[in-house]
């Protein structure tokens, strides 16, 4: 059984981080109000954005001119972007987001298909390296970064971009958390190129269909598609910005209700103990009265 003064010191010890874990919950919800709207107002850009691109996909034949919008004709070599935070103590915001991606990775090896890795967080990198070490090709280092910017997202979109022009890779796609709440953030893929869109964007907005398009559809295109692949990568960084910190909020929660757990359980075992010391000694005392 520990003695009194090790039982003293652990309930100090527990103290001061329960102290600290609720200080880093407080920064996260501070932090999580903004994450949160930023999130939410690219939503409404980034679907427009798909609806617009897909309406003029399907009216015109740009599809037949633009490999960023039907592909190279190939799907042997995957490009898998895995974004991921750069620090941890965020519960199982990384992990969830690396599961998902190792899964689909080792589905399209067990299929015969050349992977590479692009990961974007520190966190990412790390778990991926384990396994995946050999098919790592690059590394983007946000950790500098205070605030997410267009320029961040549209700098990683040019480099994929980039190199798929160079014949690099056929598909690529990245792998993200959404934010939906401070206790479920899920992870997802989205294809980035080719760009997928979803089956149902037309159908569900009508009016896109009045649009008059200046200069000609196919000109458009061509500009918005870069574009297009910018704002999936920003919202993707967004959402998982928010996500992050709404995971953290929750882990630190946790943490300090069960540091404060310990606390109570420790002080009960240190009552105890204090008690039997007491106990002991006062039986000491009336064993040598009674002896003399």
């Amino acid at each position: 059984m520990p003695n009194l003064k090790d039982l003293k010191n652990r309930i100090e010890s527990v103290k001061s981080t329960r102290k600290i874990t609720k200080a880093m919950q407080m920064v996260a919800a501070a932090k999580l109000r903004k994450a949160q709207e930023a999130a939410e107002q690219a939503r409404p850009y980034a679907e427009k954005m798909s609806i617009v691109i897909e309406k003029l996909a399907f009216s015109t034949n740009a599809s037949s001119n633009s490999p960023l919008l039907v592909g190279n004709g190939k799907d042997k070599t995957h490009l898998i972007i895995v974004a991921t935070s750069e620090r941890g103590l965020c519960g199982a915001f990384n992990s969830s987001i690396v599961r998902l991606a190792k899964n689909h990775i080792n589905h399209l090896i067990s299929d015969g298909n050349h992977i590479k890795i692009l990961t974007i967080g520190k966190k990412g990198r790390e778990q991926l390296k384990r396994d995946f070490g050999d098919y790592m090709i690059e590394h983007v280092d946000l950790s500098e970064v205070k605030k997410i910017s267009y320029d961040n997202a549209s700098n990683i979109s040019d480099n994929i971009i980039s190199k798929f022009f160079d014949n690099e890779f056929d598909i690529a796609t990245i792998f993200f958390n959404q934010f939906e709440s401070v206790i479920s953030q899920i992870p997802q893929s989205s294809q980035l190129i080719p760009i997928k869109f979803k089956s149902d964007e037309l159908t569900n907005d009508d009016n896109i269909s009045n649009f008059v398009y200046e200069p000609d559809e196919q000109e458009i295109i061509e500009d918005l598609l870069p574009k297009a692949i910018s704002t999936k990568v920003f919202t993707a960084l967004l959402e998982n910005g928010a996500s992050e910190q709404g995971a953290r909020m929750s882990a630190m929660d946790n943490a300090t209700r069960n540091a404060g757990e310990m606390i109570d359980k420790l002080t009960i075992q240190f009552n105890r103990s204090r008690q039997a010391a007491i106990t002991n000694e006062l039986i000491e005392i009336i064993s040598g009265a009674e002896a003399l």
